[in-house]
């Protein structure tokens, strides 16, 4: 039979069976050395390698190193549920004021989320320059905007999509399904916790409910259950916690040991069941947990100055609530938890109605929004910096992404736009008064310096100490990290 010419030399020598299994066993040894080099970590130039922390199976939120000296030993993301609108907040665009309720040039056959748009709308709220920075921000948040020249802004940042449950996720964990661990979780997994009677991270929901996406927002996703977030605000403690009626603390205790007892006697026979020391560590934690999480969550212990500030008595029992939240989360920071994710807004009440979802009538739904979220958020950064944590605690406030420069055709609101957005941080190793990137004339779409949540997530990690290239967990065959493939650190934003 005729050889075929296409074939080259070696593909040619395949065909004869000695020289096809002589080169099918060099193939196999050759994958079995890859893999004996790649446990060892010496596949890879050491200044590459993945990272994976060594975790104490008995004590695994232990505090762990982080990979170079960090900026930031904790983290506070403020997240606006619903898509907050930048055009409204943050994003000063004088062209959108002159061109009001004209058509946006060459958008004639726009179609976004919800349907056609109509003309360009400026925002209903005056922006003023604000602090000595004289940043122009919004009416909308005047107690936020008093802490302009602690900020530094992204406002060229973009997200892959424009559905509120994937763009939840996408903000949270760097994906848009679910299924991945959330940026919370990859910090306590990569630094643990320098509490030990509290959790490595905790999600604050908003007093009205969960966000769309729910606990995805907080899971631990592959990594180890222990550390994903614990969720409880101050209307809804922590699940399962409190002694069953009828149980005495006598009693409790004797079991307490009893089960102790037992467990170690197991362990001792079995020395590397890794699951039953990290089960022996989550029960340990959880009686720890008994005595500490009702004292973090103790607002009494607080001044009346303090309650005033925050509005914790405020007769509007949403704002009420959303300001403990605030107070909450500050007692968690300052007791050492490493990561504390609070929400503001939530899905049960509708579109709009409970969240920053301004679709239809979006200056009457916000100033519903605004109040709940401004005063509360405001007094929380002022008590960090006058307590010393914002040397080194981050803080991000996010939303899963922007809103349009127009209003919906037919309708008084915005609609969903991923193409641009701000965010800002504060606190730790961030340029105060910045501001980094821009969209263009209307607020549609990053024009400077397009930045993604990748380079979000992996400028959180830089600040944390973490190489969010190196850090890593092996899942399904392959080195997962937060910021997949992608990312960069925006080093313009660093101090």
């Amino acid at each position: 039979m005729p050889i075929d010419p296409i074939l080259s030399h070696a593909g040619r020598r395949l065909l004869e069976r000695r020289d096809f299994l002589a080169h099918a066993a060099e193939g196999l040894s050759g994958i079995a050395l890859a893999n004996l080099l790649a446990k060892d970590g010496l596949l890879l130039a050491s200044d590459t390698a993945p990272i994976r922390p060594a975790i104490q199976p008995d004590a695994p939120l232990r505090a762990r190193p982080p990979h170079f000296p960090a900026k930031a030993n904790r983290v506070l993301m403020i997240f606006c549920s619903g898509a907050c609108s930048h055009l409204d907040t943050w994003d000063y665009k004088p062209e959108l004021i002159k061109r009001h309720d004209t058509p946006m040039p060459g958008a004639d056959k726009l179609i976004t989320f919800q349907g056609a748009s109509g003309n360009l709308i400026k925002s209903p709220w005056e922006f003023r320059p604000r602090g000595q920075s004289g940043k122009y921000i919004s009416d909308l948040l005047p107690n936020l905007a008093e802490l302009a020249d602690e900020m530094c802004f992204i406002h060229s940042m973009t997200s892959k999509t424009n559905t509120h449950g994937p763009g939840e996720n996408h903000m949270s964990t760097g994906f848009t399904v679910e299924g991945y661990p959330s940026a919370g979780a990859w910090v306590s997994y990569a630094l643990g916790s320098e509490c030990d009677n509290l959790p490595a991270f905790v999600a604050i929901p908003d007093p009205r409910g969960v966000p769309q996406a729910g606990p995805s927002n907080w899971s631990s996703g592959f990594l180890p259950a222990v550390f994903q977030g614990t969720a409880f605000n101050t209307d809804q403690p922590i699940a399962n916690l409190s002694t069953p009626r009828g149980i005495s603390p006598t009693a409790q205790r004797s079991t307490e040991d009893f089960l102790k007892l037992l467990n170690d006697k197991h362990l001792m026979r079995n020395p590397g069941d890794s699951e039953l020391s990290a089960r022996i560590a989550s029960y340990e934690l959880a009686a720890r947990l008994q005595l500490s999480a009702p004292e973090v969550s103790d607002l009494s212990r607080e001044s009346a100055a303090t309650h005033a500030s925050y509005g914790t008595d405020d007769p509007n029992k949403f704002k009420a609530g959303f300001a403990r939240n605030c107070l909450l989360a500050r007692r968690l920071l300052e007791r050492g938890v490493r990561f504390v994710q609070l929400f503001n807004g939530a899905y049960a009440m509708g579109e709009g109605v409970g969240n920053w979802d301004g679709h239809k009538t979006l200056k009457t739904q916000y100033e519903v929004h605004a109040p709940i979220l401004d005063q509360p958020a405001a007094a929380l950064l002022k008590d960090l910096r006058s307590r010393g944590l914002l040397d080194d605690t981050l803080v991000v406030w996010t939303t899963e992404f922007g809103r349009m420069p127009t209003f919906q055709a037919g309708a008084n609101g915005r609609d969903h736009n991923p193409k641009g957005f701000t965010v800002w941080l504060a606190g730790a190793g961030v340029k105060r008064a910045y501001s980094y990137g821009q969209t263009d004339e209307f607020g549609y779409q990053a024009v400077e310096n397009p930045s993604s949540v990748y380079e979000l997530h992996a400028t959180i990690l830089h600040l944390l100490g973490l190489d969010h290239q190196r850090l890593s967990y092996f899942h399904n065959g392959t080195e997962q990290r937060l910021t997949f493939v992608h990312g960069r650190v925006i080093q313009d934003v660093l101090a």
